[in-house]
């Protein structure tokens, strides 16, 4: 029998396709978002000045334009924080309960320096599952000079005497080490009066706002005193 004669007789096998083999596809998710925002804090002779901007955002998106990043803890102390919102807003909720307990326990505010210790405590017990905010504390301490506090997130915190955190971080220290810390600089360095301290503050958000997409429309400056806290409005950029 011919060659050709057997392969027509031999029964045909069918062909198969080989595919490739895929790696399980794992479906991640993130509880963090970075919302931005940006916080300075100033401490002078006799007061503190602290400013956060009021722009939300996620991504390339502004979810709002009027949202604020600071809370005024008491009469001598505010807190200003950027990150995730649901954090951001958490957090502040906690502090405020705590020293509301304070202050029914010791018929007494907490002072400056006592909320900075305490904010410290409660990020650091959150450091296996830690909040998503980056936290600058200003405020008159028990002596009255200003003292502003600025902190990672998980509870290392230094009192500087300025300070940023947040999205905008990177444009404003070089601005503050320029004009409050006289870094490199000859001359003698100046004792800054609060009207001084609230410009180089504008100036600051000003020049975050033409470079960080994150930073803008409004910032609230907190000037922190003896006699209490005033708040000044101050527009930005609205794109």
């Amino acid at each position: 029998m011919a060659l050709t004669e057997q392969m027509k007789i031999m029964p045909r096998r069918e062909l198969t396709t080989h595919r490739p083999i895929e790696e399980p596809r794992e479906h991640r998710f993130s509880p963090y978002e970075f919302n931005g925002g940006t916080s300075v804090g100033i401490a002078g002779k006799d007061f503190a000045v602290i400013a956060a901007d009021t722009r939300l955002s996620s991504g390339y998106s502004i979810l709002s334009r009027n949202v604020s990043k600071a809370t005024k803890l008491n009469d001598g102390c505010v807190i200003a924080t950027g990150g995730c919102r649901t954090d951001v807003i958490t957090l502040h909720k906690n502090v405020n309960t705590r020293i509301h307990q304070y202050r029914l326990a010791h018929d007494d505010d907490i002072t400056c320096t006592a909320v900075a210790q305490m904010l410290s405590n409660t990020l650091y017990y959150r450091r296996f599952f830690p909040f998503y905010a980056f936290n600058i504390v200003a405020g008159v301490d028990a002596e009255g000079k200003g003292a502003v506090f600025t902190y990672d997130a998980i509870g290392s915190f230094e009192r500087t005497m300025y300070a940023a955190q947040g999205s905008g971080q990177k444009l404003i220290i070089p601005v503050l080490d320029n004009l409050i810390g006289y870094k490199n600089r000859e001359q003698e360095k100046p004792e800054l009066s609060v009207e001084e301290t609230v410009e180089i503050v504008k100036d600051s958000y000003i020049t975050a706002g033409e470079r960080n997409i994150y930073t803008g429309d409004q910032v609230e400056i907190f000037v922190i005193t003896k006699s209490g806290v005033e708040k000044i409005l101050f527009d930005l950029k609205k794109d």
